[in-house]
């Protein structure tokens, strides 16, 4: 009779420690699929700011695209002005040929939406100083030319202009020599090689700067001798 109990007693024991177990279990279970569901939260933007993406930081450095509404006149400061209609003229270029810009959309380049209302972006304009002369390809004739730049962003893009003078001089004049006399005597030919000294001049200032952003180019002499 003394032994009935003690025999009770450990199913009793047993059935705690069986409910001791499963209660934990739960807990754990608990604990996990909230860390869980924080963790998705999280990853799909439900909480701790917007999307989960990390901020992108903008790099000050970098040239910014400048508003007609804010476009520098000439005779108000600075180097830039409306020297006509910008960006308009004959032969005229994609800023970052594949900067893909940049170059990359490096759009980095010339932003020319179709509207009513023209291009919504200023044309910053630098004419270089000295003129280039150079052999044509195969041909017994030279050229000579003045050339002038835009550029429809800020100031940094001509200052990586006159900075990388030396080194884009000599790539344009390789260009120009690379130049059959035929391109040189018609129109078509001439808006080709706008093209070409564009796609030169926006690739050393890659190389440079990281980054391109002339426009277009524009003769202000041509001559072919």
């Amino acid at each position: 009779m003394s032994d009935a109990p003690a025999a009770d007693a450990a199913p009793k024991k047993k059935g705690k420690m069986k409910m001791i177990v499963i209660g934990a279990v739960g807990v754990i279970v608990l604990l996990g699929g909230g860390v869980g569901a924080g963790l998705y939260a999280a990853g799909s933007g439900m909480v701790g700011g917007g999307s989960g993406k990390p901020a992108a930081h903008e790099d000050p450095n970098k040239p910014k695209l400048v508003p007609k509404s804010e476009q520098k006149h000439p005779g108000a400061g600075g180097e830039g002005g409306e020297g006509g209609e910008g960006g308009h003229g004959g032969g005229e270029a994609a800023a970052e040929g594949g900067e893909g810009g940049d170059s990359g959309g490096e759009a980095h380049g010339a932003p020319t939406p179709e509207g009513h209302g023209g291009e919504p972006y200023a044309s910053n304009y630098f004419a270089m100083e000295k003129e280039f002369t150079s052999n044509l390809q195969d041909s017994v004739h030279f050229i000579q030319i003045g050339l002038a730049v835009s550029t429809p962003y800020d100031d940094k893009v001509i200052t990586n202009l006159k900075t990388n003078d030396i080194a884009i001089r000599s790539a344009i004049l390789m260009t120009l020599g690379d130049t059959p006399e035929d391109q040189v005597f018609t129109g078509a030919g001439k808006a080709q090689l706008q093209k070409r000294l564009v796609a030169t001049i926006n690739q050393v200032l890659r190389e440079k700067e990281g980054f391109g952003g002339i426009s277009n180019v524009y003769f202000t002499t041509f001559v072919v001798q």
